[in-house]
């Protein structure tokens, strides 16, 4: 095989390695930095391989060692258009630079789309299950706080969180007070002994919230407000959904956490 050859198959073989290593860890990065949920599984999992992504690099300094010592060696029996070279390479740090504002747009819009296909099918079967169990709905929304209401709301959330696929966790939250002070409550689970005399406290069931959320509930249980809300960040999806009957009011938390994703997942 003639240096100058070997030089292009070289050559050929260098700059595929290196973009494709380029844009590897581009997107590698870009998704583990902004929680981005676009790819299926394994190719997520693929990701967290990022060993490989070392000896890639490896492997990309080794093949531009040695095509530019066969570049060396044929340029000493060969003189190649300069400037045709430099135009071409031109043109492809051109396309190079362009592509990555493209493939993080691809990225945005494919993590913008498994978000809203997430959210609409939350919606739909938080629906569906406050409609298929509206008399468990009416015994959740009749709060009192007391060990049997706890008791019942637990075993009735525990069969809700079982009934679809998409919502694994299930609370009720609630407005209550504390010494005066008003404040929020959650349940879900009671780990406490069902047969302990000891009443149960509401310090213990205290939801921690930001001002967003406290803002939110605050409309809710305030007024006639009954919005849905909905959040998504970094694979966790949180829907709040209202639910009002005989002037009382409760909001039926549903959160599921996604470790990877796909636009229709």
């Amino acid at each position: 095989m003639k240096p100058k050859t070997l030089v292009k198959i070289s050559n050929t073989i260098g700059i595929i390695s290196i973009t494709l290593l380029i844009y590897w860890v581009f997107v590698f990065m870009t998704v583990e930095v902004f929680g981005l949920k676009v790819f299926r599984e394994n190719i997520t999992q693929t990701f967290y391989m990022s060993i490989l992504g070392i000896i890639a690099l490896m492997f990309g300094a080794l093949i531009i060692n040695i095509m530019f010592n066969l570049t060396r060696i044929a340029e000493k029996h060969n003189y190649d258009n300069d400037l045709l070279q430099n135009k071409k390479s031109k043109i492809g740090i051109i396309i190079l630079i362009v592509s990555f504002p493209v493939i993080l747009g691809l990225l945005f819009g494919g993590d913008y789309l498994t978000s809203k296909k997430k959210e609409k099918l939350l919606i739909q079967s938080a629906k569906s299950i406050i409609q298929d169990n509206s008399r468990k709905a009416d015994i959740l929304v009749d709060y009192n706080f007391d060990k049997k209401w706890i008791i019942k709301t637990a075993d009735i959330l525990e069969i809700l969180s079982k009934t679809d696929k998409y919502f694994p966790n299930v609370s009720v939250i609630v407005k209550d007070s504390i010494e005066g002070s008003d404040l929020f409550l959650v349940f879900n689970n009671y780990y406490h002994n069902t047969n302990d005399s000891i009443p149960p406290k509401k310090k213990d069931f205290i939801y921690e919230t930001t001002k967003l959320e406290r803002d939110y509930l605050n409309k809710v249980f305030k007024t006639d407000f009954n919005e849905i809300r909905f959040k998504a960040e970094n694979g966790d999806y949180e829907l709040y959904y209202p639910y009002f009957n005989n002037n009382k009011k409760i909001v039926l938390y549903f959160s599921d956490y996604q470790r990877y994703g796909k636009i229709g997942s």
